[in-house]
């Protein structure tokens, strides 16, 4: 079978062209995105030292990239969420922004981890989404 990979406007290139933002697949397509970091379309870090500003910039960047592939939140069925030094706070901050993208009922299953680093030192979170769209 088939798969398209997409590396969407609006998202940092990959470094070094190491992974697809997106990778699609099949007529009921599986869509996965790689983890979206907190970087803005240009590349520059949002809100360093803030989890809250982070998080809502990973969700902003998984919505970019599910957009590339034709799906949305709705047709998600799994994210994961990756935090550096997870805590109550974190946690609290990862549910209030889960609940400012994901629809209120019928949510996707998900997984928030702790994490003891992310690919950058900056980085205080990562979200990951897989999604299928008919």
């Amino acid at each position: 079978m088939a798969k398209q990979h997409s590396d969407p406007p609006g998202l940092a290139p990959p470094p070094g062209g190491q992974f697809s933002h997106v990778v699609s697949s099949g007529p009921g397509r599986l869509v996965m995105t790689a983890g979206q970091v907190p970087l803005d379309a240009s590349g520059q870090v949002v809100g360093v030292g803030d989890l809250l500003a982070q998080m809502r910039q990973c969700y902003r960047n998984v919505e970019i990239a599910l957009g590339a592939a034709g799906a949305a939140w709705s047709d998600v069925l799994r994210v994961t969420v990756y935090v550096v030094a997870l805590s109550d706070e974190a946690r609290s901050v990862g549910r209030a922004v889960r609940d400012e993208f994901l629809p209120s009922e019928k949510r996707p299953a998900s997984t928030l981890l702790g994490v003891e680093r992310l690919a950058s030192s900056d980085f205080l979170c990562e979200v990951e989404a897989t999604a299928v769209v008919e």
